[in-house]
């Protein structure tokens, strides 16, 4: 395995090739890991190298869940078996003077429904995780966006929860991951009050069911 501090493109591509392979041996049409490096140098060291692979297949139409979140994989391949391309999406903060909501994750993102270019970031420290290497950094494309996620209520029934808002334009936080600000009909405050998902899959265009799974108001996340 290559030293991710001394080469870590040539390492990310190497786990991509290593993920290629996985997903043809096992005919698989999405999949979910879990980033656990601590304790093994040689696991390590393909973790931290993983998120450029798994990008590259959520852009072929193999969508790929990070922190083994395998309710957002389903998501993800939901859209992605309707036409639309999702890609993990999850909070990162929020703008109130903007009254935006900033969303994305630290792992894989869909590098086909990128705003301008999708750019490689060499960290020296994962955010929340161990290890180091390349990671991507994009935004999703300015324009009308949906959000899929699925989700279960207090009865353990799987339900579909959906919201639609905009890609809007502006800076974003420069540190390697997938990061969009978006707008949405009920305010910042307002939407995260009423959208009780962790995660899920966000995508452009307007894609949600009407009237029942969209987050428009105050119960929206009791469909």
């Amino acid at each position: 395995m290559y030293s991710r501090t001394a080469r870590p493109k040539r390492c990310a591509a190497r786990t991509s090739v290593a993920l290629d392979a996985l997903v043809a041996r096992h005919d698989l049409d999405a999949m979910a890991y879990y980033y656990k490096g601590s304790g093994n140098a040689a696991n390590e060291d393909t973790m931290s190298s993983i998120v450029l692979g798994t990008s590259l297949l959520t852009a072929r139409h193999i969508p790929v869940a990070g922190e083994y979140e395998v309710n957002n994989g389903i998501a993800m391949k939901i859209m992605d078996c309707l036409g639309a391309d999702g890609s993990f999406t999850e909070y990162n903060a929020m703008n109130f003077n903007d009254d935006l909501v900033l969303m994305g994750h630290d792992g894989p993102g869909h590098i086909a429904i990128t705003e301008g270019k999708t750019k490689m970031r060499l960290l020296k420290i994962y955010h929340g995780k161990v290890g180091r290497g390349l990671s991507v950094e994009m935004s999703v494309k300015h324009g009308p966006v949906t959000l899929l996620s699925v989700v279960e209520d207090a009865a353990s029934r799987f339900k579909l929860l959906a919201a639609e808002g905009e890609s809007v334009p502006g800076a974003i936080l420069e540190i390697g991951n997938t990061n969009s600000r978006y707008r949405f009909p009920l305010g910042a405050r307002g939407f995260v009050e009423a959208w009780n998902a962790r995660s899920s899959a966000s995508l452009r265009g307007r894609r949600g069911p009407r009237g029942r799974y969209a987050a428009r108001d105050r119960d929206a996340h009791r469909p």
